[in-house]
């Protein structure tokens, strides 16, 4: 059993749901984390209570380093790695090739995003980094840990998706740096514009904003990382092809606006062309923020079940 140390530096709701904490069925780096939750004494005030801001940062900060580890310190986030790299670096000689075989108007950017091969691998990512956040805590037990330990579900939620976009966000470090190698290698001026290659990492980083908060909410929904992962692709799937919607039935139907609004497809070429908009930044932040608050219902609701 744990012994809680600082136990008079929580807060009273703090002290109500703190439970103890059988450490038998955790691994190392689990349990480290979890004293370090529990065992070190939170920032106080004057009044004896939590300064609720120092004492929520350094939660947030523990739970992300903690996941982060999840991705850095082993084999299953370098082998995500590797496989988004070489799935860019096929991207990018495919165009390339284009590029030699046929003059082609659009940019080497442009092209190398918006081959059949990019949303292949590029809708795969999201449950390979998202799948084991909440169900893999689930199965093992360690979440139940978790949500006992005097910290706020806001708190899990929020460091899981941070954690998963930082790891997001490094695995397009290796694209940008193929297209900076296009021009070293060869000498060559860019085949892009700085407009369009700052455009299409933009719309990048928002999809992966949505699409990142939609695996979160499949992973919370149960503890298999298969059905889990098997969620995530088959929602992102759905949204893929409602982009087609307006090709399929033309443009003269009332919805057709509204099909053209969430079309990631269609935020892709324009952003990709060097065309900046502000309405794909509300459309696609509002879906992160809606499906982190489902996230949050349902592992709260787990929380009090318990």
């Amino acid at each position: 059993m744990v012994k809680i140390l600082g136990l008079m530096n929580f807060s009273p709701i703090a002290r109500k749901t703190l439970q103890p904490v059988a450490l038998h069925k955790m691994n190392a780096s689990r349990l480290i984390t979890l004293r370090s939750l529990l065992v070190l004494p939170l920032p106080c005030g004057g009044n004896g209570l939590p300064r609720v801001p120092a004492a929520a940062m350094r939660v947030f900060r523990i739970l992300t380093f903690k996941e982060l580890k999840g991705y850095f310190l082993t084999p299953f986030g370098w082998i995500v790695l590797a496989f988004v790299t070489l799935m860019q670096g096929v991207s990018l000689s495919t165009a390339m090739k284009g590029f030699r075989d046929t003059p082609v108007k659009d940019s080497l950017v442009y092209v190398t995003f918006h081959t059949p091969l990019f949303w292949f691998y590029f809708l795969f990512i999201f449950p390979l980094i998202t799948m084991r956040l909440f169900s893999e805590e689930e199965r093992s037990g360690t979440l139940e840990t978790l949500l006992t330990a005097p910290v706020r579900t806001w708190h899990v939620v929020i460091s899981k998706y941070t954690a998963a976009m930082v790891f997001y966000t490094v695995l397009w470090i290796p694209a940008l740096v193929q297209f900076k190698m296009f021009t070293w290698a060869t000498s060559l001026p860019p085949a892009w514009t700085h407009g369009s290659l700052i455009g299409t990492f933009s719309i990048i980083m928002l999809l992966g904003a949505a699409f990142t908060a939609v695996g979160c909410l499949a992973s919370s929904l149960t503890s298999s990382q298969i059905i889990a992962g098997l969620i995530t692709i088959g929602l992102l799937v759905i949204q893929y092809f409602l982009g087609f919607v307006t090709v399929i039935w033309g443009e003269s139907f009332p919805g057709a606006a509204l099909f053209h609004y969430i079309s990631s497809q269609r935020h892709l070429h324009y952003f990709a062309s060097g065309l900046l908009d502000t309405r794909p930044l509300v459309y696609f932040l509002s879906v992160a923020v809606f499906f982190l608050f489902l996230t949050y219902q349902v592992v709260d609701y787990r929380r009090w079940k318990r």
